[in-house]
């Protein structure tokens, strides 16, 4: 694509990384066959290539944001699909965050959409403060129906808050004879709703021989106000995760790696090093990048443990963060399979489940389209348990689906001898 932004414009780093991506596009249209709300809407300004073009005309342009901009864009789940499929390899994740970025910058949202935003911003990236506002819609559950569209929507997916990971210091998890050490982003949103996935993480990691930090002192990663568009909330909190672990790492030696079990927090720590770029911090943040994997990532270079469940039928729901935002396919499936489940795939399984982050919050209608496809494509599956990589996707399906929902760790560690998921029949 021919782009047209000068000197004075490409002095901007994000502008300049934007006309790099919007150079690599050919206009190909491959991207619209895989986009979620191009598939569900048949907008052309609702596909990666129109929203391309969308972007490139107000950045160009330095144009502030139009209604119409704003509400495509918002429409986009950041799923990164079209940017798995590209040929061209359009990095639209960079192009996607730079627009927001601009959005925010130029253009006046009304104001009950202002408070939402903050409020999800604010609220997200601490756990107390996530925890009392999950409380206070548990209490409002009964009476969702009396509430507006969006505000029911929000209320009625509100997770139950399971506060034992709100200690806020870091924990550190000794394995007998340990061949390794590991650190293990506990969330946010996790450390409120899901710590039960963080322990048995530890339990699983443990079993392989690694020593577990668990890193509850630590920030958020900075994805919620990334994505938001909240520009400085997510450049302090990235900087502030760089310099701590750096600090820990030189003092108490490196760790084999920094492992996330929240897929959308690790697509967002392996871009650390493209975010701080032109910081000072540059190359501590691209040390951090490469030393993230994911739970699955670092379980697939380990031996199998010895497993000790009976078969059942897992259906796997992949997370976008995890399968388009860091190129993770396999090996969950794999790990799954080596447990000795049977596995299986929902249709399409390249097609988002409508959570991504916020965005059922934000968008809770075309969300809730997206979560009831996806339901019904796993309901053709017919499991026992559905497994998921991320804590997002898990709140957006338990609800719409009848078998019990987990995540993979819960799986591998009931599978290896540890706690059997809550809600899934079978031994103990």
């Amino acid at each position: 694509m021919q782009t047209n932004f000068t000197p004075d414009q490409l002095a901007d780093p994000m502008l300049e990384a934007s006309e790099k991506a919007l150079r690599a596009c050919v206009h190909c249209g491959f991207c619209s066959s895989s986009c979620p709300t191009y598939n569900l809407l048949g907008d052309e300004l609702d596909s990666p290539r129109g929203r391309i073009y969308l972007i490139k005309d107000m950045q160009e342009n330095d144009k502030p944001a139009s209604d119409t901009v704003v509400t495509h864009l918002d429409r986009c789940l950041s799923c990164l699909a079209c940017q798995d499929i590209c040929p061209s390899d359009v990095t639209y994740m960079h192009l996607i965050d730079g627009a927001r970025l601009h959005i925010e910058k130029t253009y006046k949202r009304p104001r009950p959409e202002r408070i939402l935003r903050w409020l999800i911003g604010f609220s997200m990236p601490r756990p107390k403060a996530f925890a009392w506002l999950m409380r206070l819609a548990g209490l409002a559950k009964p009476f969702k129906a009396m509430l507006p569209g969006r505000l029911s929507s929000m209320v009625a997916q509100a997770p139950k808050v399971k506060t034992a990971g709100l200690s806020g210091r870091n924990d550190i998890f000794d394995a007998p004879n340990a061949k390794g050490r590991v650190a293990l982003l506990a969330g946010c949103v996790q450390q409120a709703v899901g710590d039960h996935i963080n322990m048995a993480t530890i339990r699983l990691l443990n079993r392989h021989g690694y020593s577990v930090t668990l890193l509850r002192e630590s920030q958020c990663c900075g994805a919620v106000n990334h994505h938001l568009g909240q520009e400085s909330p997510a450049l302090a909190r990235v900087q502030a995760n760089v310099e701590a672990w750096s600090t820990m790492m030189e003092q108490e030696g490196s760790f084999d790696a920094i492992i996330a079990n929240a897929s959308g927090c690790g697509t967002m720590l392996k871009d650390y090093g493209f975010v701080l770029r032109n910081e000072p911090l540059a190359d501590k943040a691209a040390n951090i990048a490469a030393s993230t994997q994911d739970i699955s990532e670092f379980l697939a270079t380990l031996p199998p443990l010895d497993m000790t469940q009976p078969v059942s039928r897992v259906t796997y729901q992949a997370a976008c963060s995890l399968r388009h935002g860091q190129g993770i396919i396999d090996q969950p499936l794999q790990l799954l399979l080596d447990a000795g489940f049977e596995v299986s795939q929902p249709a399409n399984p390249n097609l988002c489940c409508g959570s991504a982050g916020s965005y059922n919050m934000l968008q809770p209608e075309i969300a809730a389209q997206l979560g009831d496809n996806k339901a019904a494509a796993i309901a053709k599956t017919e499991p026992e348990i559905v497994a998921s990589s991320n804590l997002g996707c898990m709140v957006q399906l338990q609800e719409r689906v009848e078998a019990p929902v987990v995540h993979l760790v819960e799986l591998l560690d009931w599978a290896s001898g540890g706690k059997k998921p809550e809600g899934v029949s079978g031994h103990d």
